[in-house]
């Protein structure tokens, strides 16, 4: 199966998220989750500490690009931006639309 968006192949997971959203991925070894959160449940204390270590990234990079790195201070806006965010499915179970089971429609 392929999938397109607009006139662009996608051809991997990633690349897909890059074409949809119309943003770059950020550095290698960041992980989205530690800004957007799990798309499981999490502890309280497993958020704060999530929550502690995004926002020292995020210092990092809005240094480094401070320093002259305009990468870098792209990715602490869009790194910034994700903290703001909820991923769909978890959103969706919380609201009680999906539950991941029963009859198609």
């Amino acid at each position: 199966m392929r999938t397109y968006i607009g006139s662009h192949e996608a051809a991997n997971a990633a690349e897909f998220e890059e074409l949809a959203l119309g943003f770059d991925e950020l550095p290698a070894g960041i992980d989205v989750d530690l800004f957007r959160g799990p798309l499981a449940p999490e502890t309280l204390q497993e958020r704060a500490a999530r929550l502690d270590v995004a926002r020292e990234v995020i210092a990092d990079l809005a240094a480094q690009g401070e320093g002259g790195d305009e990468v870098a201070a792209w990715d602490a806006l869009y790194a910034d931006a994700l903290t703001r965010t909820v991923p769909f499915l978890r959103s969706a179970r919380a609201a009680g639309r999906f539950s991941g089971a029963g009859e198609a429609a």
